[in-house]
């Protein structure tokens, strides 16, 4: 009686697990970036993923000058601040507002008491923010577009990496079909467009 035949493994999977390989490494430092930035923007309505919210209460020396520009500059400096003001007014009578880049400074003229609400940017999930909302625009496009090419070739090579009940006719398979089945679902249960 023959032996059967075996059959022999394709020879092109070594070179796709490879290619597979290299674009992931690639494309290892642009899905931490989009990753990061995604999930902060997905919970925009609980938080600014952009800046920190900051309030801080200072106090000066009072009486302070009745005119609202040299009051303005007796607070700057006994707090220390050296940044120019963008705009100095009256909130009522005895309150004086000072905006800062990044800060507003309310005096009550009375008391000398000093509340400052600002912001301070979140440097690295600004920037990952920036980039995944493509605010570099033309040059940044082709980036971003090179980046979705190679997470389409990692998708469609992933679905071929292993042969038989592991791969697309086995387990494989299945997998597939949950990850496609997510959305459809989703999109249909919640009434989607």
């Amino acid at each position: 009686m023959p032996e059967p035949e075996r059959r022999r493994p394709a020879r092109w999977r070594p070179w796709l697990r490879a290619l597979h390989r290299d674009i992931g490494y690639a494309a290892v430092g642009l899905t931490f970036v989009y990753a990061l930035s995604g999930l902060a923007v997905n919970h925009i309505a609980d938080w600014d993923p952009n800046f920190h919210n900051y309030e801080a209460r200072h106090q000066v020396a009072v009486p302070l000058p009745e005119d609202d520009r040299a009051a303005a500059d007796k607070v700057l400096a006994e707090l220390a601040l050296t940044g120019p003001p963008t705009e100095i007014y009256r909130s009522d009578a005895r309150e004086l507002s000072i905006l800062l880049e990044g800060s507003t400074l309310h005096v009550d003229l009375d008391s000398g008491a000093v509340l400052e609400d600002g912001q301070r940017p979140r440097l690295l999930l600004r920037l990952a923010n920036w980039l995944h909302l493509n605010r570099g625009k033309q040059a940044w496009t082709y980036i971003a577009d090179g980046y979705a090419v190679f997470l389409l070739f990692l998708a469609a090579s992933g679905l071929f990496m292993l042969p038989g009940r592991k791969g697309l006719m086995g387990r494989g398979g299945l997998l597939v079909l949950l990850g496609i089945a997510v959305p459809v679902l989703y999109v249909t249960l919640s009434g989607g467009p």
